[in-house]
C-alpha cells in the first residue's frame, strides 16, 4: 500500500505539471494571438488616412478600433488601450478593444475543465484499484503465512469482489483440503499408534512362552542334549530380539508426532481480541448466537501472536460445536499469574466426569458422537500454551463450560 501511495503522489505531481505547463502555453499563445489582429487593422486605417485623409475613415467597418483621436489637449487620456501613430507629420491615437481576449479566456477555461475531468478520472481509477484490488489483497497477505505455519482454522471471509471472489473461494477450498489432509494424517497416526500398542501387548504373551520353553530346554528336559541346547540358545536369541523390538515399538508409540513450533515474541492483548472479534462477530451474528466481549485493560503479553490466535480460534470453534448456539462470551481477568482469557459457552452437554480428559490427545467425550472432529484441538491448545509459558484449564458450572487460558504479561 505504501508503494501505491507513492504512485498517487507521482500522479498528482505529473497532473500538476501538465496543468501549469498547459496554462503557461495557452497564455503565451494568447499574447501572440492578441498582438496581431488590431495592429493589422490600425496599419490599414493609417494607410487610408495617409492617402485619403482622416475623414475618409469609417469606424463602423472596424472590428477592433473604436475611436481615433488627433493630437490635442486630452490626447493621452483614454480609458481603453491605444496605439499612437504619426501620419503625414500628425499624431493620431487609435483606441482599440482586443475582443479576441474573451475568446482566449474561454479556450483556457475549457482546456482547464477538460484537464480537471481527466485528472478526476485518473484519481477515481487509482482509488478504485486501491479499494477493490489492493486493499482486499492486503487483507489476504496473512492467510498463506498462517497456512504455512499449520494454522488451518485461520478465517477466510467470503467476498463477492469481482476480482477476488473466486480467489477467496479457492483459498478456502485449499484450506479445507489441507485440513482434511491433516485430519487423515492424524487418523493414520492414531491407527499406527493403536497398532504399535496392540502389537506390543500381543507379542508379550508368545514372548513369555518362548522364554519358558527356552528355560525348559536349558534344563535338559529333552533327550537329545545337543539339540536341546542348540534349540534353547536359538529361542533365547529370538526372544531377546522380540523383547527389544517390543521396547522400540512402545517407545516410538509414546513419542509426540505433532510438530508445534512457537516463536518467542510480544504482542498487545487488544490486537489479539480485535483479531478474534473481527471474524467471529460476523460469523456468530449470522448464526444468531449472542457474542459478548468482556471489559479488559490493554497490556503487552509474552508469546507467539499467531499461535495465540490459533488457540482462541480453536476454543471459539469448540464453543460453537458443543454449545447450544445461544451465547458465547470472551472474558478477561487480571490475576497475579497473568491475564486469564476465557471462552464460555452455554448449553454444555459434556459429562462432568469427562472434564479431566478433554485435553488428552485423540480423546472425545460422549457428547461428540454426532460432531465431526479428531480429538486433538484442545490437546494442541494445551501444548501451544505450555510452550508459550502459559497454561490452560477448564471449569464447568450449571451447564456452562469455561475454558481458561493464561497469558503471561511482559
Amino acid at each position: 500500500m505504501k508503494a501505491f501511495r507513492k504512485v498517487f503522489g507521482a500522479a498528482f505531481i505529473c497532473i500538476s505539471i501538465i496543468f501549469i505547463g498547459s496554462n503557461i502555453l495557452l497564455k503565451n499563445m494568447s499574447t501572440v494571438e492578441n498582438g496581431r489582429p488590431y495592429r493589422v487593422e490600425i496599419n490599414r486605417i493609417a494607410v487610408q488616412i495617409e492617402k485619403n485623409g482622416f475623414k475618409s475613415v469609417d469606424l463602423s467597418e472596424c472590428k477592433y478600433v473604436n475611436h481615433i483621436e488627433a493630437f490635442g489637449e486630452d490626447f493621452y487620456n483614454s480609458d481603453s488601450d491605444y496605439v499612437i501613430c504619426e501620419i503625414n507629420g500628425q499624431l493620431y491615437r487609435f483606441d482599440y478593444e482586443a475582443k479576441n481576449h474573451m475568446g482566449n479566456k474561454k479556450i483556457i477555461i475549457m482546456v482547464n475543465g477538460i484537464l480537471a475531468v481527466m485528472s478526476a478520472a485518473v484519481f477515481v481509477i487509482l482509488f478504485y484499484i486501491q479499494e477493490e484490488i489492493l486493499r482486499p489483497f492486503e487483507r489476504l497477505k496473512d492467510v498463506p503465512y498462517g497456512l504455512s505455519k499449520g494454522n488451518l482454522t485461520i478465517p477466510v471471509k467470503e467476498n463477492k469482489n469481482r476480482f477476488f471472489g473466486k480467489f477467496l473461494w479457492g483459498i478456502d477450498l485449499l484450506r479445507e483440503s489441507m485440513e482434511q489432509q491433516k485430519r487423515r494424517e492424524l487418523e493414520l497416526q492414531k491407527e499406527k499408534k493403536t497398532i504399535f500398542l496392540s502389537l506390543s501387548h500381543d507379542i508379550k504373551t508368545p514372548l513369555s512362552a518362548i522364554k519358558l520353553y527356552a528355560k525348559a530346554l536349558s534344563k535338559n528336559l529333552y533327550s537329545d542334549m545337543d539339540k536341546q541346547c542348540e534349540t534353547a540358545e536359538k529361542i533365547n536369541d529370538k526372544a531377546d530380539e522380540i523383547q527389544q523390538y517390543v521396547s522400540q515399538i512402545i517407545t516410538a508409540s509414546r513419542e509426540e508426532f505433532l510438530s508445534l513450533e512457537v516463536e518467542e515474541g510480544e504482542f498487545y492483548l487488544d490486537d489479539l481480541v480485535q483479531n478474534i472479534a473481527a471474524y467471529y462477530s460476523e460469523k456468530l451474528a449470522f448464526a444468531k448466537t449472542e457474542f459478548m466481549i468482556g471489559e479488559y485493560q490493554n497490556c503487552l503479553l509474552s508469546g507467539d501472536f499467531d499461535r495465540s490466535v490459533e488457540v482462541l480460534q480453536n476454543l471459539m470453534e469448540n464453543a460453537m460445536k458443543y454449545g447450544d448456539g445461544k451465547r458465547i462470551a470472551l472474558l478477561f481477568t487480571n490475576e497475579d499469574e497473568g491475564i486469564f482469557v476465557s471462552v464460555r459457552n452455554s448449553g454444555c452437554t459434556l459429562d462432568k466426569s469427562d472434564l479431566p480428559h478433554i485435553f488428552e490427545s485423540f480423546w472425545r467425550g460422549r457428547n461428540s458422537e454426532k460432531v465431526e472432529g479428531s480429538g486433538l484441538g484442545l490437546y494442541i491448545c494445551r501444548q501451544l500454551m505450555h510452550k508459550m509459558d502459559g497454561d490452560i484449564f477448564a471449569e464447568m458450572n450449571d451447564g456452562i463450560i469455561e475454558i481458561i487460558t493464561i497469558f503471561r504479561r511482559v
